[in-house]
């Protein structure tokens, strides 16, 4: 079967209902996802073997009263037996693809300096690096 790589729409929230292990960081939580689809600025793309999510790339756009629409790009997940088959790449391409039909200008996203592949597909993607330091400011104490 091929996989299919889309953006879901607000109303498919069900879809998230049967994802492969790996694809996100934690389980789904229905109130998170709830919340999600109910702001028009989140943005899902999804990689489907048949009914199943074997990878994702999450967005969301901002506005400024002096700057044009941009997407910061929260993360990107593919399961381990779908890696290394230009999935993640796909994802980024419908992900951007949707962007620019936002009216995004740009697309930006921030790793680790040791993720080599999340730095490989940002970089195939067009993105280019640079030495920006990151500043983590918690709001909730450690649970």
């Amino acid at each position: 079967m091929t996989v299919q790589v889309r953006i879901l729409h607000p109303d498919e929230a069900h879809i998230l209902n049967n994802v492969a292990p790996d694809v996100f960081d934690n389980p789904i939580d229905p109130r998170w996802t709830t919340e999600f689809f109910a702001d028009a600025r989140h943005h899902l793309a999804v990689a489907l073997d048949g009914e199943t999510v074997v990878g994702m790339a999450s967005g969301v756009h901002s506005v400024h009263p002096d700057k044009p629409p941009e997407l910061f790009i929260n993360e990107v997940g593919v399961a381990d037996a779908y890696q290394g088959q230009g999935l993640g790449r796909r994802l980024m391409d419908a992900l951007l693809a949707h962007a620019r039909t936002l009216g995004c200008v740009a697309a930006w996203t921030l790793t680790e300096q040791g993720n080599v592949a999340a730095r490989r597909l940002y970089a195939s993607s067009g993105g280019q690096e640079d030495e920006c330091r990151i500043f983590v400011i918690p709001l909730t104490a450690a649970t």
